[in-house]
């Protein structure tokens, strides 16, 4: 297998790291620079049908993009150590808290780098410091949220260090691009942070 990834992209680091932390080292990882568009040549785009990193090759030629469909089909070849779930009703909640930490974090905490950061202008149309600001906050609002769900839980959505904490964790990394910490107010969320940056498969992600 080949996963096409960016070092400088968030999205691809949640496919590294769950690599990591289920010990796959037998996957090719093919570096692509997103700064000069290797993800937009015709070649890439024919492959994987959109211009978007990460994308894993499987041996057969079929091709896989959006990070966490590639997780998933990792989860089912690797199932352990079980990250999205035994059974149905904890696949249901991981997979809650996994949506609320992309839709509600990491997803703004990006549109805000991307949108505040001069280096990341090229990827963008129009960089407006209106979308940075209203990301942020937003983003914010929410790791209130989950400041609250971590004042009696160990991990966001589990017993255990599951796909939502690897979705939180690379979102929240990004923002260092641009020298962002959550307010010091959220407490149970700076604990759990630093927990899971200790964690061996949060430098073998990077």
């Amino acid at each position: 297998m080949k996963l096409f990834t960016s070092y400088r992209a968030p999205n691809p680091r949640r496919v590294r790291w769950v690599l990591a932390e289920k010990g796959v080292a037998d996957v090719e990882l093919v570096e692509l620079d997103i700064m000069v568009g290797e993800h937009r040549t015709p070649e890439y785009r024919a492959k994987v049908g959109v211009p978007h990193v990460p994308a894993l090759e499987l041996d057969d030629g079929t091709t896989i993009s959006e990070s966490i469909a590639i997780c998933r089909y990792l989860e089912s070849v690797y199932p352990e150590p079980n990250l999205f779930g035994r059974d149905a009703a904890e696949q249901a909640v991981i997979e809650m808290w996994t949506r609320r930490c992309e839709f509600y974090l990491a997803n703004p905490i990006m549109l805000n780098v991307r949108h505040s950061h001069p280096a990341l202008a090229a990827l963008e149309a129009t960089q407006l410091p209106q979308v940075a600001e209203y990301n942020k906050l937003s983003a914010e609002k929410f790791m209130r949220t989950l400041d609250r769900r971590l004042a009696d839980h160990e991990f966001i959505a589990s017993d255990r260090f599951t796909i939502a904490d690897v979705v939180a964790v690379v979102g929240l990394d990004f923002a260092r691009l641009i020298k962002y910490r959550p307010p010091e107010e959220f407490a149970h969320l700076a604990r759990w942070l630093e927990a899971s940056r200790a964690r061996p498969a949060a430098k073998a992600g990077v």
